[in-house]
């Protein structure tokens, strides 16, 4: 199986201002004359991995990573002021222009997979390919799934599902999102705090195929925790900003580009019906379900995910 390439370090960092409140931290990896390639991390709000930049062979392709508007080390952080999909997608073309590139691979995973599609879709003649991993297309069902009492997830971790529901009141429970929300927002920091670490370690911990429920997950650090619950509630509380079924309906700007798409099996956040719907509209892409959960990590994503940037290296190159 394919693994991770060797970890590298950026040869060019920028801080790119997008408009009079955001700047967005920018990083170029790689090969400054190879294949351009746009990374787009998950979440909303989980900001940038060291890891992301390990999907890319390093001498093959210009590898462009972001923070988007107010995670990572972008600023302001945690700030939900201008700050949709359409904003994100706007920037993207920004960093584009900046950088001085035509056209580029779109590569993202989980969140990332929907302002993958946002973007390719508003872009299309910038774009040279697609690679997609554990697709999440903001509709009103996968929202339900993972967040609300009578979602599926609840049944399949329900030690980490009790932890997640409990630390809202009985009587709020018909709506956690909207419960989350009002705390996340609360004056007292201290109750802020611990509604982005109850949500965060929901989440975080339910990445992978083999799952300890009592491990803490992927956003214990506080300011991460911060960034992912609120961003993720401002977003999923506007539907992602995103017409109904928008992107499924969006599939014929891109249909024409080469695609992967590849999800877990056994996707615990983002079920793999998802997948199995964009695929069913997109014929031409090319669709992997494999033996792991939603975790980019996942031995059986890596691989599948490596596999497709190495092709369009080869395509391309």
């Amino acid at each position: 199986m394919r693994e991770l390439y060797p970890e590298i370090e950026p040869y060019h960092t920028h801080r790119l201002a997008v408009d009079a409140l955001h700047t967005l931290h920018v990083e170029e990896c790689g090969n400054p004359l190879g294949l351009p390639v746009i990374f787009l991390h998950g979440g909303p709000g989980a900001g940038l991995s060291t890891y992301h930049r390990r999907f890319f062979d390093p001498s093959r392709y210009r590898i462009v990573l972001f923070d988007q508007r107010g995670c990572g080390q972008s600023t302001p952080f945690a700030e939900l002021t201008d700050n949709t999909t359409a904003h994100l997608v706007e920037d993207i073309e920004r960093i584009r222009t900046f950088l001085g590139v035509e056209h580029w691979v779109v590569f993202g995973g989980s969140w990332g997979s929907t302002l993958a599609l946002a973007y390719s879709q508003a872009y299309p003649q910038h774009c040279l390919g697609i690679v997609l991993r554990g697709i999440f297309l903001g509709r009103p069902q996968e929202l339900r799934w993972f967040n609300e009492v009578d979602g599926g997830a609840r049944q399949i971790f329900p030690e980490r599902w009790a932890r997640f529901r409990d630390f809202i009141p009985p009587d709020e429970r018909a709506d956690m999102l909207d419960a989350y929300w009002q705390r996340l927002n609360s004056t007292d920091e201290a109750t802020r705090l611990a509604a982005a670490q109850a949500w965060s370690a929901w989440e975080g911990g339910s990445t992978t195929l083999v799952h300890e429920p009592d491990a803490g997950g992927i956003f214990e650090d506080p300011q991460h925790a911060v960034s992912v619950a609120l961003m993720e509630a401002h977003y999923f509380r506007h539907a992602l900003f995103l017409e109904p079924d928008q992107l499924l309906r969006g599939v014929e700007r891109i249909r024409h580009l080469p695609a992967t798409i590849v999800h877990g099996r056994y996707d615990i956040i983002c079920p793999a019906v998802s997948a199995w719907d964009l695929a069913r509209t997109w014929p031409e892409a090319t669709l992997h379900f494999v033996l792991a959960g939603h975790s980019a990590t996942d031995p059986a994503i890596v691989d599948c995910l490596v596999e497709a940037t190495d092709a369009l290296a080869e395509r391309y190159c």
